[in-house]
């Protein structure tokens, strides 16, 4: 145990950590406040088909020789889109499907033929601490402030829409437009997250935070800050404890996120006793 907080102390002080650990705290801010929404709508399987359209814009742009931030928020809000538009005409879980599949097979196209290091590319599917640079720090940092800021601009609307979109259609609010917004917001959200926590783990800070809040309170406010709060703990807390075993970041996040999301069913069970 002494060798495990040694590793990780000496770590710590590593530039590149310490440029990861700001990545993760940034996309806990976004993740936390999206996570909400996104299980209020229902799209939790959306999410996860939005980070595959996000891994093969990655795939893709490392493949050419791209940025691979700017390829998988290209990808993500690609699919983002689509899946909103298809969705629209009822046929949303066919197109999840779709694009699941379609995305899939695309990355694993780029993955093979990418002529570099495979553990660069392999990253892109469980997540890294030592890829994240300077620049990645940069778009996540302009990306988190937009989707913060379109999310309180637009906070009432887009909770009527996400929680009764009958009622607020009838009452003129913009249910289509809200829709394809929060798809919008959606995809540059997973775009952020696979870089840090791997296409296969999204759902780990997309999805498991906001489940997590809406066990505990009802208030959609509070779910919010809540959401953040968990997102933090698991994506910083996740790197911090992978440092010293050297195993991918997405396998902490997930332990913690899941470790979280149980402690808050049985407070939310305990609660309606």
């Amino acid at each position: 145990m002494s060798a495990f907080w040694a590793d990780t102390s000496y770590l710590l002080s590593q530039g590149f950590v310490q440029t990861t650990l700001l990545a993760c705290a940034l996309l806990g801010i976004l993740s936390g406040v999206m996570a909400p929404l996104i299980v209020l709508r229902q799209m939790s399987f959306s999410v996860h088909a939005t980070s595959e359209l996000a891994l093969m814009g990655a795939s893709a742009a490392l493949l050419f020789g791209l940025n691979v931030g700017f390829g998988a928020v290209a990808g993500a809000v690609v699919a983002a889109l689509m899946l909103a538009a298809l969705g629209l005409k009822g046929q949303q879980d066919s197109a999840v499907g779709v694009a699941m599949s379609f995305g899939m097979a695309l990355s694993v196209l780029f993955i093979h033929l990418y002529p570099g290091n495979s553990n660069r590319a392999l990253a892109l599917l469980t997540g890294q601490v030592v890829g994240v640079s300077g620049q990645n720090v940069v778009l996540l940092g302009v990306t988190t402030a937009l989707v913060v800021g379109v999310v309180l601009a637009l906070w009432r609307p887009l909770l009527f829409s996400s929680a009764d979109p009958v009622m607020a259609a009838a009452c003129g609010v913009p249910v289509r437009a809200m829709a394809l917004l929060f798809a919008m917001l959606v995809g540059i959200a997973s775009a952020q997250s696979v870089q840090i926590v791997g296409a296969l783990l999204v759902m780990s800070l997309l999805i498991t935070p906001g489940a997590a809040a809406a066990q505990v309170t009802a208030n959609p406010v509070r779910a919010v800050w809540l959401s953040v709060l968990f997102a933090e703990v698991a994506a910083v807390g996740g790197v911090v404890l992978s440092l010293a075993p050297g195993v991918p970041v997405s396998v902490f996040v997930a332990f913690l996120s899941f470790g979280i999301y149980l402690v808050s069913r049985v407070i939310g069970y305990l609660k309606s006793r």
